[in-house]
């Protein structure tokens, strides 16, 4: 082996005992089925679906007739209705999820230095409804009446940036948007950046609301969305008569801290977020590719960033979104990735309650992941019947399964190719 080989193996080395170890200290969600992680999580354990007939809007003349919208949610009972009023609902999720994640995880902003507390929080789409409002206002009455506050309503990034006016949080504000998968890319772009000591704690996560007439409309005419009227079985995903993925919306927010910032100020620890892999499968902007090769490597770098073994993994959270294709190719990449050890692993799918939150899935599954290590709870998936023959793993059909799980797996892809995978670990001091 050459100097320079050594040298750069030994430096990677170097780099692996150096990393700072990243943990989960607070929890908050705004989902279909609980507007908070403990409402969320029971629902859950209750195998309750939220998906229901969409009461947004009238949907009567569009293929699509179901979704999982957030219900009971009053946005005044948790800000003033002037901060309400400035802020989509896609914001507003995300603030109430990290309200609730702040005060969980006990974070005393006074005592903290603010600029070494930051925010990595995605949106897929922003704010359609209020791009909807103005384009028709700009139709029916001309360019000067369309509001003065209709970009700050609408683009995305604008979630981030209200989080961090409203909690005074000066670090690393960041607005990562991967369709699908921007929720597990948030969270492992955040533990990177507490990992390189850019920040001693991030709030991470995704947050959605697009269930309006051209968010449906848009996925309609792409033919992703399921068309069966029956809430019930609208979102079956692995089952062999699934048609497509039900439009869900919320937030999903978690506090991570390095270890030693945790440890210093006596916080409580959910898991340590041990593993992250981020891939590309460079195919086709809506397709994943078809042998999954992109999210085998996602989760084969996850699992090498954790320096765990396949089989040290017994529970994977699947994207899972109940359409064809993701269901198939996921498949075949836990295949490729896990080998045998695939037929011994426990794999759900949290769409099967909530449907798609797109932009927030992965985080509100990373939050899933967090309480199935934390309660030893791994939920079915709910609303799968039978699988064709490929589909062959162990998805949970009919009732969830009580287990030690170690270590979770969560898996999040998105159009354009993005993959993300996030591993979560019950922690332990050494």
């Amino acid at each position: 082996m050459s100097g320079k080989s050594r040298s750069s193996k030994r430096f990677g080395m170097e780099r692996i005992k150096m990393k700072k170890r990243v943990v989960v200290t607070g929890l908050g969600a705004v989902t279909p089925i609980g507007n908070s992680v403990d409402e969320f999580w029971n629902s859950i354990k209750e195998n309750k679906v939220g998906i229901d007939t969409i009461s947004a809007f009238d949907a009567s003349e569009f293929k699509a007739k179901v979704a999982g919208e957030v219900k009971n949610f009053d946005p005044k009972a948790y800000m003033d209705a002037k901060t309400a009023k400035r802020m989509e609902k896609f914001c507003q999720y995300a603030v109430v999820a990290s309200k609730e994640a702040i005060e969980d995880a006990g974070l005393d902003m006074e005592k903290e230095d603010a600029y070494r507390v930051g925010v990595s929080i995605g949106s897929g789409t922003g704010s359609l409804q209020a791009l909807e409002r103005e384009h028709k206002k700009l139709l029916e009455k001309g360019p000067n009446r369309i509001a003065p506050l209709l970009v700050p309503l609408m683009i995305t990034n604008m979630a981030a940036g209200n989080v961090s006016i409203q909690f005074g949080l000066k670090g690393k504000s960041i607005n990562i948007v991967t369709a699908c998968a921007t929720g597990t890319h948030s969270i492992g772009e955040a533990m990177r950046t507490i990992q390189c000591g850019d920040a001693d704690v991030m709030l991470a996560g995704g947050t959605e609301a697009a269930v309006c007439p051209i968010g449906i409309g848009g996925f309609v005419a792409l033919t992703a969305l399921s068309n069966q009227e029956d809430p019930k079985v609208a979102c079956r995903p692995f089952d062999k008569n699934r048609d497509g993925f039900v439009m869900g919306e919320g937030a999903g927010v978690v506090v991570l801290e390095s270890l030693e910032h945790a440890k210093a100020r006596g916080a409580k620890i959910y898991a340590e977020v041990a593993g992250y892999g981020a891939t590309s499968d460079a195919f086709h902007i809506t397709s994943p590719a078809e042998d999954g090769a992109g999210a085998t490597k996602a989760m084969e770098l996850a699992m090498a960033d954790a320096q765990v073994a396949p089989e040290d993994i017994m529970y994977i959270n699947a994207h899972g979104t109940s359409t064809h294709h993701n269901d198939l190719f996921e498949t075949r990449a836990i295949k490729q990735a896990f080998g045998k050890h695939a037929y011994d692993m426990k794999i759900n799918s949290t769409k099967s309650m909530i449907g798609h939150l797109l932009g927030a899935a992965g985080a509100v599954e990373c939050i899933t992941c967090i309480k199935t290590i934390q309660e030893g709870y791994v939920h079915p998936t709910v609303g799968l019947v039978e699988s064709e023959e490929e589909l062959d793993l162990d998805y949970v059909k009919g009732e969830g399964v009580h287990m030690d799980v170690e270590y979770a797996l969560s898996n999040s892809l998105g159009f354009g190719g993005h993959n993300a995978t996030l591993i979560l670990k019950k922690f332990k001091e050494n």
